[in-house]
């Protein structure tokens, strides 16, 4: 190997924009490379700007500015309980303890059921009554001799009171709302994620270049799991949630998530689906486990480490571990890369989208990436809400992965967002909001903490959302797309191979930042609509997906929700009630009897006609007053396109030439 780091295979740890000598004159901390190890190999996004806090008193000071029911637990006699409530009980913390049982030790430490503080009489001296005094108590360590009081399914009103007693920065809001703090990270950490590369994820999973799949070896992963493993244990009181992902009961996957705060068992108390008694009842063993220590760093030093955060993945365990990240997206987020891997197993299509349906039973999917109108156009008050961010198509039918909604804070207002205006209120979590310090009334244009500010609630809070969250099979399959460079058609009809292609590329064009005058357009690509989720290659899914559109007789649209006219600058915004009758349009059937006419270039299919949409801006050709200029513009996002492409293309075609290059027939042809 060469000896610096740029070229022998070896990063240097750099924290903070510090010198390269480390922190408070350490040498530099070394780690093995990964397979996706510069940052232009690694897919990230909802990356947030470094916290402007330096000190956890600063960050606290930020935030204030001057001026559903969980499962009751039955009686013995209850009609769903087969066993006594203390046997029951008892089953229960067995099934804890074996979980936070470290690999290395024989046993953990005693668990408890309840709260230490209401509890501290009832249990004071059983360390001692197991033992006589003067018998010698060998191999003993100070760790055998505690409690870890466990906190098992509790409800928002006693995880609120945990939160306030326990956690500085927790407030009650003037809504209701528990607002919190999610310490020095505010959004998710990607370049930190490790999955673990064994002989079976080596295989299926999709590595490389692109890829948000970072790997780390089985050894390295039971390091981090010991290490947080022994931080929750070394803990007065965790709290454990038990809970499941999927609303289709067939293909429903239970997870128990073990934390340390008050606030990460209500987000995800909100987030996951909440079982009934006779389901938690019946619970037993879970599918997937979530460790979350993230108040506590991992070790630097360890291979494979390039920070003091790590999220792990061992899919073979059906573990995660979260180290030195409080951010509760994480956990999130790592229950749906969960079930991008297992659901497409069980010929199951995980999808990252928002999902609607009409009062006749037609459903829609929703794909976009930040900033295209995916929420606002999937929230429709004439059409049920199924879902907002994750959801399974199987072979019967669409399916909410979630049991709750997370949407952003910035700048909401009762006006824009009705709905999730209404749903802050007791049971959500407020993330890094700031807020009054007297009245507790929050300023959601306030940015002093982070501009990724969150609410987490549960869907029911949304009035016209679908309980059960379940639809029949979509018929409709809508890309959306704010193309900044203004040449994409306001809405297309995609075939099949088209439908893959646009889905596999995920673009959107967004604004530059301004700070360096730089107004140009800037294209950005997800593959599937959530690049950074995804555990196979997107060509798995996008396959998947004209899968079932053509079994289930789906159609697929592509709606450009950004100009007209020209680019950014020049052109202008589509007008959102054009969009919403595209939306409509294609909602009720209408736009399926429009006679269509190929686009060059992109070849899509644009419609003649749709009411309340003028004609002329249907071919944004007829827009651009400088033909030339559309024509140069449209042939260099075809550009970009194909070069996006590149890699994903030549990936497919070492695997199954057929259909990659069916896919990239449906591109641009410059």
């Amino acid at each position: 190997m060469a000896n610096d780091g740029k070229d022998n295979g070896e990063f240097s740890f750099v924290s903070g924009g510090e010198a390269e000598t480390g922190r408070r004159g350490l040498p530099k901390i070394h780690t093995e490379r990964t397979t996706a190890e510069t940052e232009r190999d690694i897919c990230h996004d909802d990356s947030t700007t470094p916290m402007r806090a330096r000190t956890l008193e600063h960050l606290h000071s930020l935030q204030k500015k001057r001026s559903t029911p969980t499962t009751p637990l039955t009686d013995a006699h209850g009609v769903f309980s087969p066993v006594s409530e203390a046997e029951r009980q008892k089953q229960q913390l067995k099934s804890i303890s074996a979980s936070l049982a470290s690999l290395t030790r024989e046993t953990g430490p005693k668990i408890v059921r309840g709260d230490p503080e209401k509890k501290a009489e009832a249990h004071k001296g059983t360390v001692l009554d197991h033992h006589h005094f003067g018998e010698p108590i060998l191999n003993l360590s100070d760790s055998a001799l505690k409690f870890t009081h466990i906190l098992y399914n509790l409800s928002p009103a006693e995880l609120y009171e945990q939160a306030i007693k326990v956690e500085k920065g927790s407030f009650i809001t003037a809504t209701g709302a528990l607002a919190t703090l999610s310490g020095a990270k505010t959004g998710r950490s990607p370049r930190d994620k490790r999955v673990v590369k064994d002989e079976t994820t080596e295989d299926e999973l999709w590595w490389g270049k692109g890829s948000p799949n970072i790997e780390m070896d089985e050894h390295t992963f039971l390091i981090n799991r010991e290490r947080a493993v022994d931080y929750l244990n070394s803990l007065d009181k965790v709290f454990v949630n038990d809970q499941f992902l999927n609303w289709d009961p067939e293909h429903r996957i239970k997870v128990r998530i073990v934390s340390a705060r008050a606030y990460h068992s209500l987000f995800m108390h909100n987030m996951c689906i909440r079982p009934t008694a006779e389901e938690l009842e019946d619970f037993g063993t879970p599918d997937f486990t979530i460790y979350n220590a993230g108040q506590f760093p991992c070790n630097r030093y360890t291979h494979y480490m390039t920070s003091s955060t790590s999220i792990d993945m061992n899919l073979a365990r059906k573990e995660m571990v979260i180290l030195g990240t409080q951010y509760a997206g994480e956990m999130k987020k790592g229950l749906f890369s969960l079930m991008h891997y297992l659901m497409p197993k069980r010929q199951i299509l995980s999808l990252h989208s928002g999902c609607n349906m009409g009062k006749n039973g037609d459903v829609a999917l929703f794909f976009g990436l930040s900033g295209t109108g995916k929420t606002t156009l999937s929230t429709d008050h004439n059409r049920y809400l199924i879902g907002d961010d994750e959801h399974c198509w199987s072979d019967n039918g669409v399916s909410n992965i979630e049991g709750g909604c997370y949407a952003k804070c910035i700048d909401l207002s009762r006006e824009k967002e009705p709905d999730i205006w209404n749903a802050i209120k007791f049971g959500t979590v407020l993330e890094n909001v700031v807020f009054d310090e007297h009245t507790r009334e929050v300023d959601y244009s306030e940015k002093s903490v982070t501009e990724n500010t969150r609410a987490a609630y549960p869907i029911e809070y949304i009035p016209n959302a679908k309980i059960p969250c379940v639809g029949p099979h979509p018929k409709n399959v809508i890309l959306l797309a704010c193309d900044a460079f203004g040449v994409l058609p306001p809405v297309s009809k995609l075939s099949l191979a088209q439908t893959m292609y646009h889905f596999i590329s995920g673009y959107t064009a967004l604004v530059a930042g301004t700070e360096d005058g730089v107004k140009e357009p800037t294209a950005t690509f997800s593959a599937c609509f959530g690049a950074a989720f995804i555990m196979l290659h997107p060509s798995r899914y996008a396959a998947m997906l004209a899968e079932k559109m053509k079994k289930h007789g789906a159609t697929g649209w592509l709606v450009n929700t950004g100009w007209s006219g020209g680019s950014y600058g020049s052109g202008n915004r589509i007008k959102l009630a054009y969009t919403r009758k595209i939306i409509d349009a294609i909602h009720s059937g209408a736009l399926l009897e429009a006679n269509y006419t190929k686009t060059e270039v992109f070849g899509l299919e644009i419609p003649d006609a749709i009411e309340g949409v003028p004609a002329e801006i249907l071919d944004p050709v007829n827009t651009w007053s400088n033909k030339d200029g559309h024509k140069e513009t449209l042939l260099k996002l075809g550009g970009l396109f194909k070069k996006n492409y590149e890699g994903i293309h030549a990936y497919q075609v070492q695997r199954d030439s057929k259909l990659a290059e069916e896919i990239l027939a449906a591109g641009p042809t410059l």
